[in-house]
């Protein structure tokens, strides 16, 4: 079990290493214990924050509605809630 994902029955929360104002919006591997992402977005207004949000149901074919920013506002170190996340979350996110 990979230590960025922690399950509480169905519902996830996962730990995220961002690099926003990154080329293009990418999953790259993990940083420590979280997952790093990439993201296009620039750091300024939430707009990482939102894109973060938006890649994560994306890529888990999830409604934005079931992704949560629990913590990390303005950190690179972002822990995300996931209200129903597929059981086959972790493969889906690897590079």
């Amino acid at each position: 079990m990979a230590e960025w994902i922690r399950w509480n029955g169905n519902a996830a929360t996962i730990t995220l290493h961002i690099q926003p104002g990154a080329r293009k919006t990418e999953v790259v591997g993990l940083h420590g214990d979280a997952l790093k992402i990439r993201l296009a977005a620039p750091p300024v207004d939430g707009k990482a924050n939102a894109a973060l949000l938006e890649f994560v149901a994306d890529r888990l074919q999830l409604a934005k509605s079931a992704v949560s920013l629990i913590g990390g506002q303005t950190s690179r170190r972002k822990i995300v809630g996931l209200a129903a996340a597929p059981a086959d979350t972790e493969q889906r996110f690897l590079p």
